[in-house]
C-alpha cells in the first residue's frame, strides 16, 4: 500500500546534496519555484576538491568561493607545454555555503524509491513533484565492464614534501615517470601498466599532488598510485598509525566514468551530475557541467516544458557519444600511446580543447576536435588510434544501440 503524500506538491525535488543536487535545489528556489531537497545527511560538510576550467564557471558562481584561479596551466606530455586557459580550484567549504538552502524545504532522510513524480523517503511516507531529479552520485555504480578513475593525493606541505614545482604553478597533466631522477627504472612501469599522470594545484588547504589514472578496465589501484605519488613526493612508504589511515593520504578518488551511457533514456526521476551524463566521460570532469545544467533545469522547469528534452537535444547526445567513443579509444591505448595522444590534444587550438572537454552540445565542435587530434598524431599512434577506434565503435554500438553491457575486452 502507497503511504499518503506528505505536504504541497513541489516543482522540484531534489534527491542528494552534492554539487549537483544543491547548485540546483539553489538556483530553483532563486528562480521563485518550490524546490525540495532530500538526503540523509544534507549538511553534510564538503571536503572534496572541485577543480575547472575559468570559463566553465557559472555566470552566477560566487567569487568568495574560489580559493585559486590561474591565467594559465602547464601540461607535460613528457615536454612542458603551457596552456593559454584559465583554472580555478574552489574553497569547497564556502562553495557549499554560497549555494544557500534558506528558501528551499530540505528533508534529512533517505530516498527508497523515486518516479518522475514522487519520492518515497525511508520511514514510508511519500514526497509529490511536478519533477522529481536524482543527483545521488556514482557512489552505487560498481560495473566491472565501467572504466574508472581513481586517483590519490597528498598535501604536499604537510607530508613535509615539495613538488618541485613553482607554488603557483596550475599543472594538470604531468605524465612523466613518476621518478623522474636517474633512478627513474624504480617507477617499474611496464607496457601494460595503466598510466598515470600527476595533478598539481593550490587549494584552500595547501599544494595538493594527485596522482591519476585517467581512466582503466580494470582500474589502477589506490595503493599503486599512492605508491607513485610518494615517488614523486620523494616521500617513505607509510608505517604505524599513517598506515591506519589510508597511509596518510588527504585525497582519494574512485568513480565510475559513465554510470549510464544512455542517460537521456527513461521516463523516471531525471538524473543530473554525474550520474546524469554531466560528467565528461573523456576527462572525469562534471561539477561545471553540473553547476550549468542546472539552469538548464530550472529555465525548463519554470517554462512548463520538458527538463529532460532540455538537457538532452540531439546534439548533446551526439556530442556525449563522440566523447564515449573517444574514452573508450583512450583505454586501448599502451602508455606511451596515451602520452604522445595528450602531447596532440595539447597541441591543437585552445577553442577545439575547450569544444571537446566542456561543451554540452556542440557535436561539431568535438567532432572536429577528434579530427584536428588524429591528424598531430605521429603516424604510428594514428595506427594505433584508427585500431582501437574501430574496436571502441562497436562497444559503443554494444552500449548505445542495443543497449548490452560494455565487453571487457581489451585492443
Amino acid at each position: 500500500m502507497t503511504a499518503p503524500v506528505e505536504g504541497p506538491a513541489a516543482d522540484v525535488i531534489v534527491v542528494g546534496a552534492g554539487p549537483a543536487g544543491r547548485s540546483l535545489a539553489y538556483r530553483a528556489a532563486a528562480a521563485g519555484l518550490r524546490a525540495t531537497l532530500v538526503d540523509p545527511a544534507p549538511h553534510r560538510v564538503w571536503r572534496q576538491t572541485f577543480g575547472m576550467y575559468a570559463d566553465d564557471a557559472p555566470a552566477w558562481l560566487d567569487p568568495g568561493a574560489v580559493a585559486a584561479r590561474s591565467a594559465e596551466f602547464c601540461v607535460f606530455t613528457p615536454q612542458r607545454r603551457v596552456v593559454d586557459r584559465g583554472y580555478l580550484v574552489l574553497h569547497s567549504e564556502r562553495f557549499q555555503q554560497s549555494l544557500s538552502l534558506s528558501e528551499v524545504t530540505v528533508v534529512a532522510s533517505s530516498a527508497t524509491a523515486l518516479t518522475a513524480t514522487s519520492v518515497t523517503l525511508a520511514d514510508g511516507s511519500v514526497l509529490a513533484g511536478r519533477h522529481v531529479v536524482d543527483a545521488r552520485g556514482t557512489a552505487g555504480h560498481r560495473r566491472a565492464d565501467t572504466p574508472r578513475q581513481t586517483a590519490v593525493g597528498f598535501l604536499a606541505g604537510r607530508v613535509g614534501a615539495t613538488d618541485g614545482d613553482d607554488p603557483d604553478t596550475t599543472v594538470l597533466m604531468d605524465w612523466r615517470p613518476a621518478d623522474t631522477g636517474p633512478n627513474a627504472v624504480s617507477s617499474n612501469l611496464t607496457s601494460s601498466d595503466p598510466a598515470s599522470f600527476s595533478y598539481r594545484i593550490d587549494t584552500a588547504r595547501g599544494r595538493l599532488v594527485e596522482e591519476t589514472c585517467l581512466a582503466a578496465r580494470p582500474p589502477l589501484g589506490i595503493s599503486e598510485l599512492a605508491r607513485r605519488a610518494r615517488l614523486r613526493l620523494r616521500l617513505s612508504a607509510p608505517t604505524g598509525d599513517e598506515e591506519v589511515q589510508h597511509g596518510g593520504m588527504d585525497e582519494i578518488v574512485d568513480f565510475p566514468m559513465y554510470p549510464n551511457a544512455r542517460p537521456w533514456r527513461g521516463d523516471g526521476a531525471l538524473a543530473i551530475g554525474a550520474v546524469g551524463g554531466r560528467m565528461n566521460p573523456a576527462t572525469g570532469y562534471s561539477v561545471a557541467q553540473s553547476l550549468r545544467a542546472a539552469d538548464l533545469v530550472v529555465e525548463a522547469v519554470a517554462g512548463r516544458r520538458d527538463p529532460r528534452a532540455a538537457l538532452w537535444p540531439r546534439a548533446a547526445r551526439i556530442a556525449f557519444t563522440l566523447r564515449l567513443l573517444g574514452l573508450l579509444v583512450l583505454i586501448r591505448l599502451r602508455p606511451a600511446e596515451l602520452v604522445g595522444f595528450f602531447d596532440a590534444f595539447f597541441g591543437v587550438p585552445v577553442p577545439l580543447q575547450r569544444a571537446y572537454v566542456s561543451s554540452h552540445a556542440d557535436a561539431p565542435g568535438v567532432l572536429r576536435a577528434m579530427a584536428a587530434v588524429f591528424r598531430r598524431c605521429p603516424p604510428r599512434l594514428k595506427a594505433r588510434v584508427a585500431v582501437a577506434s574501430a574496436r571502441a565503435a562497436v562497444e559503443v554500438v554494444r552500449l548505445i544501440v542495443v543497449g548490452a553491457s560494455g565487453s571487457a575486452e581489451e585492443g
